[in-house]
């Protein structure tokens, strides 16, 4: 199946290229019209839906997202977003004066904040780790953050993918190097889970929560957050609700705590099982395929991008996913809008019907556009992109 026919399992706005997978996601209209069924189903009788089958449906789906994850579905809560998930795990923790969290200088805005607020909430420092750039190689990002490693270090907040820069970060080799010095890591997996392969278990991370509306393509509202059992005690869910009090004995305190923060939409998690299936069923491979095919698309869409703009890469391909960025040359007006966004981002879409993500790095007038690769992506796409931005930055 080639772009053009990946692209009818989806109801992307035909007059529209997107190249903008990374931020939201897109889920296929089979997982659409199985949440449209889910939520028919609760509403045909809510009590009998959310009290009597929930439990049964949520354990069945994080059966399916444990096996997908390789991890204890006990070990995994779902929650809305990744963002809640990082802000789940630093609001539960205690530090002391004279600790200090570090993260780096990469950090999805968003989990940043979560840090610096917890931080300050705490009187504890945030020690920043500035990661070379150009990256030259994965252990040049590890020996940087272990340089910045010290007796006071309590935690690690990393992504697993980077959001402005989308560099497939060494995560395994710092979690464990980390562990070594008695330092704990939560990954920031918001990009991970279905972009590239993922082993919970041995990763070893202490936290890793990830979202599954994005390239595990589940509706919006679909994340997940790991820990490792022997901390479970310790983490509480942002929601207190009738799981704190329980007297259940059949379920873990996790469990209880999670299962339940009150009236929502679960449709949109107990599509997991149904996301992973058919995007799973789209190539010959399975998943594996999938991540490789779009990995491929994201450089072959670099190189022809750092062609047709006279620039050079800005990391090496064994820290390339599915999405890549691209330096674009200094000097066009890069005032944000009123919603933020870079103006050359709003005239590639209005002027020109291309959605791609426009980045400041690592500062103004400095910037990248991050593309992202997906099944339904072609190369004339790509050649589309380039085609405009040789128009608009001349």
């Amino acid at each position: 199946m080639d772009a053009p026919l990946f692209r009818t399992q989806w109801s992307l706005d035909p007059e529209v290229t997107f190249l903008n997978h990374g931020s939201f996601g897109a889920c296929p209209t089979a997982v659409l019209e199985e949440q449209s069924r889910l939520r028919a189903r609760m509403e045909a009788e809510p009590v009998r839906f959310l009290h009597r089958e929930l439990e049964a449906l949520s354990d069945a789906a994080r059966g399916a997202l444990g096996t997908f994850l390789d991890a204890d579905p006990d070990d995994l809560a779902f929650v809305n977003n990744a963002t809640t998930g990082v802000n789940t795990v630093l609001k539960s923790l205690r530090f002391d004066p004279g600790d200090e969290l570090l993260t780096t200088d990469h950090e999805y805005n968003a989990s940043r904040n979560a840090l610096d607020f917890v931080a300050s909430r705490w009187g504890v420092k945030v020690v920043v780790a500035k990661l070379p750039w150009p990256v030259t190689s994965a252990q040049a990002v590890v020996d940087t953050v272990l340089a910045h490693v010290t007796g006071r270090t309590r935690l690690l907040l990393i992504d697993h993918i980077t959001s402005q820069t989308a560099l497939v970060l060494p995560v395994a080799d710092l979690i464990r190097a980390l562990r070594e010095r008695g330092v704990e890591t939560l990954v920031d997996g918001a990009h991970g889970p279905g972009q590239v392969p993922l082993s919970l278990r041995q990763l070893g991370a202490a936290y890793y929560t990830g979202n599954c509306h994005k390239w595990m393509c589940a509706p919006k509202g679909a994340a997940f957050l790991y820990v490792r059992r022997d901390l479970q005690p310790g983490i509480r869910p942002v929601v207190i609700s009738h799981g704190y009090n329980s007297r259940r004995e059949d379920r873990s305190r996790f469990r209880l705590d999670f299962d339940w923060l009150g009236t929502d939409d679960p449709t949109p998690y107990l599509c997991v099982p149904k996301a992973l299936e058919v995007m799973g069923g789209m190539l010959p491979g399975g998943w594996p395929e999938v991540m490789a095919s779009n990995r491929a698309k994201a450089l072959e869409a670099r190189a022809i991008l750092c062609q047709r703009l006279g620039v050079a890469p800005h990391c090496t391909e064994d820290i390339v996913g599915a999405m890549a960025t691209v330096g674009l040359p200094d000097g066009f007006p890069a005032v944000p809008s009123a919603l933020g966004l870079d103006p050359l981002q709003d005239r590639l879409l209005f002027e020109y019907g291309i959605e791609v993500p426009i980045t400041p790095w690592p500062r103004p007038p400095h910037r990248h556009v991050r593309v992202s690769a997906q099944l339904y992506n072609s190369r004339a796409e790509y050649q589309r992109l380039a085609d405009a931005l040789e128009a608009l930055l001349r």
